[in-house]
């Protein structure tokens, strides 16, 4: 994850958030050690880097840098003005009640999967050796109204690829704000060097399906029988978005 072009880092500060890009999650005490930087310094690198969303502390108090660094973008389309942004803690229930009302009697099993590993690890942004996720929202009036999530692999072979979900309340619908979460999952996935992201939904979704397809993906493979559902097999059709470099 590099620096972006539009934030000003010199000196002290880009030495301090180099080390941790190159080596997070680490104590804060082993970063000022090895930048070489007299400690009244580096808490306020520290806290400007945090301020600015290129730094975060995990649950140990070790610095990394921030997984869902973003602006906040407002639109507006037919008369319902709202936002898309970074998810927040305080968004938890809201995201977990959308996805919730958006799969309600449709077929889409990844977002049911996304729900219940939300509602079991009791956050929206994780961060292993292994995978990391991020959630963007559409609110209206702070209230969520729309969820991307994304899911990316840590391990250098699998870095290629992402997995992205995105559903909008049904009543917030043909106002563009799933193309645009799906814009910024994309973005965030491009942003990690992926080069392609997925989604993955059952046949008989073919809303889901024609939504993807208009917004520039492309059904990629089709697994028979994948999937169980009111006890009959359906197949999964799985899309996919090629980020151009």
């Amino acid at each position: 994850m590099s620096v972006p072009d539009e934030v000003d880092l010199s000196g002290g500060r880009k030495q301090v958030y180099r080390f941790v890009e190159r080596h997070g999650p680490v104590e804060p005490s082993v970063v000022a050690e090895s930048v070489g930087v007299d400690p009244e310094s580096f808490q306020h690198h520290v806290s400007i880097l945090k301020r600015d969303d290129l730094l975060e502390e995990d649950t140990e108090g070790r610095l990394r840098p921030s997984l869902q660094r973003g602006e906040t973008e407002e639109f507006e389309e037919a008369g319902v003005v709202y936002e898309i942004r970074p998810a927040r803690t305080a968004d938890f229930s809201g995201v977990l009640g959308v996805i919730h009302a958006v799969t309600e009697g449709l077929s889409y099993v990844t977002a049911e999967t996304v729900a219940e590993e939300l509602a079991y690890e009791e956050t929206l942004v994780r961060r292993t050796p292994t995978e990391c996720r991020v959630v963007f929202v559409a609110t209206v009036a702070d209230e969520v109204v729309g969820w991307a999530h994304v899911e990316a692999q840590e391990q250098v072979s699998l870095r290629g690829t992402a997995e992205c979900t995105v559903g909008v309340l049904e009543e917030y619908r043909r106002h563009g704000i799933g193309s645009h979460l799906l814009q910024r999952g994309v973005q965030w996935a491009a942003s990690r060097g992926c080069r392609k992201v997925y989604n993955s939904h059952p046949a008989t979704n073919d809303a889901a399906i024609d939504f993807l397809e208009r917004n520039g993906w492309e059904i990629e493979t089709i697994r028979e029988d994948h999937y169980e559902i009111d006890g009959e097999l359906v197949d999964e059709v799985m899309l996919a978005r090629t980020i151009d470099d």
